[in-house]
C-alpha cells in the first residue's frame, strides 16, 4: 500500500499506472484475481474496475472493458466545454480498452448478478436505472418513520419519473403513517405514486420494470447486489406483488383489533411475544424503538391484567392475540377471565423485567 499512495500515483481509469495496467489486463486475460493481488494497487478497486465476486468474495472479477469506455466517455463529455483536453485523453484510452474488448465475451447488461461495493457505486448504478426505467417502480421500504431528508434526497428523481409516466408502488411498515414527511412526499408524486403498510415488511428492495432489482447485502447496507437474472427478478416481484395484496393503503385506517384497549399495533407487538422472540427483535421488526416497544408491552400488561410475562403469554392466547384475529364469538369465549385456553411457551423476559 504504501508504494502505490494516490499522492505518488495520481491517475484516473484513462491512464491506469504500471502496476495496475498489469494487475487488471491479467484479470482481463483470467476473468478473475484473487483479491490480495489487488491490494498494491487499491486504484482499481477505487476506480471501479476490479469488484468482489457474487461467487466467492475472496476474488475480484473485472468490470468489462465495454463498460469502462462507456463510464468514461459519459464523464469525459460532461465536462468537455470545461477542459477540451480531456476528449483527446478519452480516445486514448478508448482504444487502449478496445484492445481488450475481445476477451470479455459478456457486456455489464449480461451480468446477472453484480457486488456493488460502497455507496457511490450503489447511487451510480441506482442513477442508472432510474434514468432507464420507463414503466414502473416497486419498493419494499422497511424500519419506521421516514426522515424528511430521506424522501427530499429522491424526490427530484422521483418527480422526473413522473413526467415519464413511469407508475411507482411503494410498501412501508404501519410506523411509517406517523411521520408527516411520507404523507407530503405522497401529495407531491400524486397518482403517479401508491403506498401501502403492513405489521412489518422484508429487507428493502427496490424493482425496475421487473428486469432489475437492488437488495442489500451487508447489515449496514454499504454493499448491494444488483440482481438481473429473470428468475431471480421474478421471484422478488412475486414477493411484492404478495404482500401488496396483503398490505393497507396509507389512506385508508388500519382495522380495529375488536378487543376494547387494545392497539393495532399491540396486537402486532403481542403476536410476535407469542411467537418467543425477544423485544429487541419484535422492535427491529415493527421498526420502532426498543424503548417504545417496551412501553406498549406494559400497557398490553396492563390491559390484559398480567402480572409478569409468562402470565402475559397466557393472557395474549386467551384473548386470541397470538394469532390472525378471530371472530367475536370466539374473542367472547377466550377474553381474559374465562377458561384458558391451551397454554403458549412463556415469553421470554426482558432485560427490564416488563
Amino acid at each position: 500500500m504504501a508504494g502505490h499512495r494516490r499522492d505518488r500515483h495520481p491517475h484516473g481509469a484513462d491512464r491506469l499506472c504500471e502496476a495496475g495496467d498489469r494487475v487488471y489486463s491479467r484479470a482481463v486475460r483470467r476473468g478473475r484475481v484473487p483479491r490480495e493481488d489487488a491490494e498494491t494497487v487499491p486504484c482499481l478497486v477505487e476506480l471501479a474496475l476490479l469488484h468482489p465476486d457474487p461467487d466467492d468474495m475472496g476474488w475480484l472479477v473485472p468490470t468489462s472493458p465495454q463498460e469502462v469506455m462507456t463510464r468514461l466517455l459519459r464523464g469525459v463529455y460532461e465536462e468537455v466545454s470545461a477542459s477540451q483536453t480531456r476528449v483527446g485523453d478519452a480516445v486514448a484510452a478508448f482504444e487502449w480498452y478496445a484492445g481488450l474488448g475481445g476477451r470479455v465475451q459478456a457486456p455489464t447488461e449480461g451480468v446477472a448478478i453484480r457486488v456493488l461495493d460502497g455507496l457511490p457505486r450503489i447511487r451510480a448504478a441506482m442513477d442508472e436505472a432510474t434514468e432507464a426505467c420507463a414503466t414502473e417502480v416497486l419498493t419494499v421500504q422497511p424500519g419506521g418513520i421516514r426522515r424528511e431528508d430521506e424522501l427530499s434526497e429522491g424526490l427530484h428523481r422521483a418527480l422526473e419519473m413522473r413526467r415519464r409516466g413511469v407508475r411507482m408502488r411503494d410498501l412501508y411498515t404501519h410506523v411509517a403513517r406517523h411521520g408527516q414527511g411520507l404523507h407530503n412526499y405522497m401529495e407531491l408524486m400524486g397518482d403517479a405514486a401508491e403506498a401501502r403498510t403492513l405489521d412489518e415488511v422484508v429487507e428493502r428492495l427496490i424493482l425496475f420494470d421487473r428486469k432489475v432489482a437492488f437488495i442489500p447485502a451487508n447489515a449496514d447496507r454499504t454493499i448491494a447486489l444488483e440482481l438481473r437474472h429473470p428468475a431471480l427478478v421474478d421471484y422478488l416481484v412475486t414477493v411484492f406483488e404478495r404482500l401488496w395484496r396483503l398490505a393497507i393503503p396509507l389512506a385508508a385506517p388500519l382495522p380495529e383489533t375488536g378487543i376494547d384497549g387494545i392497539t393495532h399495533r399491540e396486537r402486532s407487538i403481542a403476536a410476535l411475544l407469542a411467537e418467543g422472540h425477544q423485544d429487541a427483535v419484535v422492535a427491529e421488526r415493527l421498526g420502532i424503538s426498543v424503548r417504545t416497544c417496551r412501553a406498549h408491552i406494559a400497557r398490553l400488561s396492563e390491559t390484559l391484567g398480567a402480572a409478569s410475562r409468562t402470565q402475559l403469554g397466557v393472557r395474549i392466547a386467551q384473548a386470541g392475540l397470538d394469532g390472525p384475529p378471530r371472530s367475536p364469538e370466539l374473542q367472547t369465549l377466550t377474553a381474559p377471565g374465562s377458561a384458558p385456553g391451551p397454554v403458549p411457551d412463556p415469553v421470554p423476559e426482558s432485560p427490564t423485567g416488563l
